[in-house]
């Protein structure tokens, strides 16, 4: 077993995210990085002990690696925001991952690039080595199992997004043919999101041809940096439109779409070979949260 030390806001959301992660076989809440022996709660809720609210999750890397725990991480969490997690506000409730391993600090750092680089700014995410970890009391531990209805600041979309993953990702299994998985991705996808549109376009020669879809019928093929989906390809980074009457260009392939996202999938050499296109009915849809997810997914097309 090996273990990683998750800084994400109130530990009662980040516990019960990880504890549903296949691989993961224990998540504790606790206090970490701190000046203090045997800190209690009352004391780190004065934010003058140094602590961040933490959980350690000990995991199985035969089943799920660090990379990916990591990339988990930054979906639950707002990398850009100072000591605040959703309404919780203060140092004891600052984002960070602190690990045990050296070995752990370049894949770490591979992703905090990577999350960066998505963002187009510096992460206020720390990166440290563990210096201490205390676990929480017992009326802390597996607080949102014992009290269903209880406050987390995850949007409950995180964790109907982590099953859709799991799901696909059994799903799609080792099957070979890129079309087949991404058909019933799209079929995944739509079911569990119920999203007004769902589906991809690949990418053929100059343009993108419409592939497998749930929805309304489509536009057969958008040119290369044209409308949204076109623009992301171009682009090679995912694009969120609040308003799609808004956004310069928009082809309209449906007068009911409100709001749209989409995702490039990538080849092992970086080549944009499709896009994951989706709409919805109403205004401003989409998130960061939206994204990291759907980036995931729509990996998993390949």
């Amino acid at each position: 077993m090996k273990e990683i030390y998750f800084a994400g806001g109130c530990f009662w959301g980040v516990e019960h995210f990880f504890k549903g992660v296949d691989g993961v076989v224990e998540a504790t809440p606790g206090y970490a990085n701190g000046n203090t022996p045997e800190p209690g709660y009352e004391q780190v809720y004065t934010d003058t002990t140094g602590y961040a609210e933490t959980v350690r999750v000990r995991y199985n890397p035969a089943r799920v690696d660090l990379s990916f725990l990591t990339r988990l991480f930054f979906t639950v969490t707002d990398p850009l925001t100072l000591n605040r997690q959703g309404h919780d506000e203060g140092t004891r409730y600052r984002s960070g991952i602190y690990y045990t391993a050296a070995e752990d600090r370049p894949v770490l750092e591979a992703v905090f690039a990577e999350v960066s680089a998505r963002l187009g700014v510096p992460l206020v995410t720390e990166l440290e080595p563990l210096r201490n970890f205390y676990p929480a009391e017992a009326y802390h531990q597996d607080y949102l199992d014992k009290h269903p209805d209880g406050y987390c600041h995850l949007p409950l979309k995180t964790f109907t997004y982590l099953r859709l993953y799991q799901d696909a990702r059994l799903f799609l299994g080792d099957e070979k043919d890129p079309l087949a998985r991404m058909a019933n991705l799209t079929a995944l996808i739509a079911g569990k999101m119920h999203f007004f549109w769902t589906g991809f376009y690949r990418v053929c020669g100059k343009e993108l041809v419409l592939g497998p879809f749930q929805g309304t019928p489509a536009c057969f093929r958008i040119g290369y940096g044209k409308g949204v989906c076109g623009t992301a390809w171009a682009g090679k980074k995912t694009v969120i439109v609040p308003n799609v009457e808004e956004f310069p260009g928009h082809i309209a392939c449906s007068s009911a779409s409100k709001s749209e996202i989409v995702i490039p999938v990538f080849d092992k050499d970086g080549n944009v070979t499709a896009v994951l296109d989706i709409d919805s009915d109403e205004y401003a849809t989409f998130d960061h949260v939206d994204a990291a997810w759907l980036e995931l997914l729509a990996a998993l097309s390949l």
